[in-house]
């Protein structure tokens, strides 16, 4: 058996330590191990049964992490398998992150049934790491059946990890007027459901005041206003009747066939972006064609062309290499 073989069929058995490596493998930027994690990925992909993903988003503090841990509890004891691909942020000097999530997350880094992977986003925008579609289909080929996709943060552009899950959920602060007023409108159009986090003690009243004040605002943006709740994941209090409404809604999306609409919409996003990271290692993997890139570069940098020119001049450049 070849290294990928041996590896897809160690993950697809429910190896821990195999997913991890596979893990590695399809993020590494490392160009000679492009080749085994794509045999890796096209072994898994027919194996891999689709389950339950779910997108956590929302401003930082809001508390996703033990918002996770808690709905990770409910479903394991639903008999489910969980996987946590919690997103940090990486470093634009270092590449280093914080990766600090797995850390946080202190009752699902010890079950049986859960995995959490911390994965720097490298640079990528909208708030997910550069191969979380690949992760998924890994945790889903390793046997997991629900699998949160946890995003560094409201910003620019969130809203591109409803381009790789089935439920999008928005996670606000209690009493977060000023958050919501600052909001990206895209964001609150992604959300599926949407939670208004550490509704406790004295901070009830307002969260519910801005809660039915958040609702009536969609109710005037959006033909289908999403389920708006109020809980409070320290206290395990609305827990319950979130993961009912997650259930529910995916439930209902199966019955209606619109999942596997989103689903299809998801693998053209996919291959759109695939696309491009093909495209982009065809220049960088030929050194002439890499020169042509840094010569087209520095064109835009100082003016010379614009970012259009240059981009179709190198496309020109490609054609006439065939």
């Amino acid at each position: 058996m070849t290294f990928a073989s041996d590896l897809a069929h160690s993950v697809h058995n429910g190896d821990r330590r195999a997913l991890s490596k596979a893990i590695t493998l399809v993020e590494s930027s490392r160009p000679e191990d492009g080749e085994s994690a794509r045999q890796l990925l096209s072994l898994l992909a027919p194996v891999a049964r689709p389950g339950f993903r779910i997108g956590v988003t929302g401003v930082p503090g809001a508390g996703k992490s033990t918002l996770i841990d808690a709905l990770g509890s409910r479903a394991i004891a639903d008999g489910r398998r969980v996987a946590v691909l919690a997103v940090d942020p990486s470093s634009r000097d270092s590449g280093g992150s914080v990766l600090g999530d797995k850390t946080r997350m202190t009752r699902r880094s010890a079950e049986a049934a859960a995995c959490i992977r911390p994965s720097p986003t490298l640079g990528v925008l909208g708030g997910t790491a550069s191969r979380t579609r690949e992760v998924i289909l890994l945790c889903e080929a390793a046997g997991f059946d629900l699998v949160f996709v946890e995003t560094v943060g409201v910003g620019q552009a969130e809203e591109r990890v409803a381009s790789m899950v089935d439920c999008v959920l928005l996670v606000l602060l209690a009493g977060a007027g000023d958050e919501l007023s600052s909001m990206k409108r895209g964001v609150l159009e992604a959300a599926d459901v949407i939670a208004f986090n550490k509704a406790d003690g004295d901070r009830r009243t307002a969260t519910e005041a801005d809660a039915a004040a958040l609702r009536s605002s969609l109710g005037i943006s959006r033909s289908q206003v999403p389920e708006v709740l109020i809980l409070s994941a320290l206290e395990g209090t609305g827990i319950e009747r979130l993961w009912a409404t997650l259930l529910g809604q995916h439930e209902l999306a199966e019955q209606q066939g619109s999942l596997e609409l989103r689903r299809a919409r998801q693998r053209t996003a996919w291959f759109e972006s695939a696309l491009d990271v093909a495209l982009h290692g065809i220049f960088t993997h030929a050194p002439e064609l890499e020169q042509a890139r840094m010569a087209a570069e520095r064109d835009v940098q100082i003016g010379v062309k614009s970012a259009r020119e240059a981009a179709e001049h190198l496309v020109a450049i490609l054609l006439q290499r065939r």
